[in-house]
């Protein structure tokens, strides 16, 4: 019975792995280096961080720069590792014992599916907490406004709420018109307006969710859009039951990128946005969300294209592949942003923003392998 890994499989596995290493080490001290070591040392030396912070601020960036790292370090490190066996004649050898290229390619791609696992559970759940570990040093973050519109099954607008600034889950300056059931030719109107100068999410008497107002001025509007009644009141709920808690979780998760958020409560985001029909921002997420599992499948594509770009022929230039692996990575990463940007005008649904750079790079990657001669 044959071995499944041989001692060809050990040592192609561990070449690669070695280089993957150092290129995703470089890669880090590259992006770590410029601007955010710098200003973290800034910020140590004015007194605004402790040695230990800024030490920890440092820690909890590298998970963003890991998720770049990952692909970006297997190819150069599938590359460099065939295009050293190319030279020193190695894979010449492999290939006159009679191995194929496929065969030879092996063990890297079991070296490349562990990558993308770990590239996966990077952006699922490293990412997310130390982005909230960052938060916690810095301070958080506010939210200079939020607007949430409650609508009726026929999709007419029922209440809307404006909350002029959120801080650490206390809302300040909020403004609700609720509408009346009267619509005009030309808008709705208005039966009642409430300003508050303060808010949170808490419960009803019965214990239900709601949002509750505090020191409530209320306007009540006739049907000729005249004020007809100024009340002051203590306290008001507005928005209670299920409208409270998909309304609180939208508006915070609105305060994050995408990355802030792990893949569970993104796709539970994804889903009340379209559920409140907020078209741009579902079709983004949901954009972002797709790439949570099509972007780590790119680290086999890109170690499989190292390896091409690495077999080469002894006498061959090592610069040519190199600098095609660089142009790859290039133009994965500046072409992320426009397929964003399809996705959110809705000028391509966004599970084909999400896997149409995957399947480029598998297309070319097939093409390339049909005028290699291997």
């Amino acid at each position: 019975m044959k071995k499944l890994f041989t001692v060809y499989d050990r040592y192609i596995f561990m070449q690669v792995l070695i280089t993957t290493i150092v290129a995703i080490l470089l890669f880090t001290i590259v992006w770590i280096a410029p601007e955010m070591l710098l200003n973290t040392i800034k910020k140590v030396l004015a007194h605004e961080y402790t040695a230990k912070t800024g030490v920890l601020v440092l820690v909890y960036e590298l998970p963003k720069i890991l998720g770049k790292a990952f692909p970006v370090g297997l190819l150069l490190g599938s590359l460099f590792t065939f295009d050293k066996l190319s030279k020193d004649s190695e894979l010449t050898i492999f290939r006159a014992v009679g191995m194929s290229f496929h065969r030879i390619l092996a063990p890297v791609l079991v070296l490349s599916f562990i990558v993308t696992y770990l590239c996966f559970v990077t952006y699922d759940k490293l990412i997310p907490y130390s982005c909230q570990k960052l938060l916690e040093i810095k301070g958080g973050a506010a939210l200079t406004q939020y607007i949430y519109t409650k609508k009726d099954e026929n999709n007419y607008p029922e209440q809307a709420v404006v909350v002029s600034r959120f801080f650490q889950g206390n809302m300040t300056d909020v403004i609700v018109m609720n509408f009346s059931k009267q619509i005009f030719s030309d808008l709705h109107g208005l039966e009642n307006i409430l300003v508050a100068k303060n808010g949170h999410k808490g419960l009803t008497l019965s214990g239900k969710s709601s949002w509750i107002l505090e020191d409530v001025t209320s306007y009540d509007i006739d049907e000729e859009g005249i004020f007809k009644r100024v009340t002051q009141k203590d306290r008001v709920d507005i928005l209670v039951g299920d409208d409270a808690d998909d309304a609180y979780t939208i508006m915070i998760n609105s305060t994050k990128r995408d990355r802030d958020i792990d893949n569970k409560n993104l796709k539970h985001y994804v889903n009340l946005l379209k559920k409140a029909n907020l078209d741009e921002n579902y079709r983004l997420m949901a954009n972002k969300y797709y790439q949570r599992f099509f972007h780590p499948f790119v680290c086999v594509l890109l170690a499989v294209m190292g390896c091409l770009l690495g077999f080469s022929k002894p006498r061959e230039q090592r610069l040519i592949g190199f600098t095609i692996a660089i142009g790859c990575i290039f133009v994965y990463y500046i072409t992320l942003p426009f397929f964003d940007l399809l996705a959110e005008k809705g000028v391509l649904h966004p599970l084909l923003t999400a896997a149409f750079p995957p399947i480029a790079f598998l297309v070319a990657i097939i093409m390339f392998y049909r005028t290699r001669d291997l």
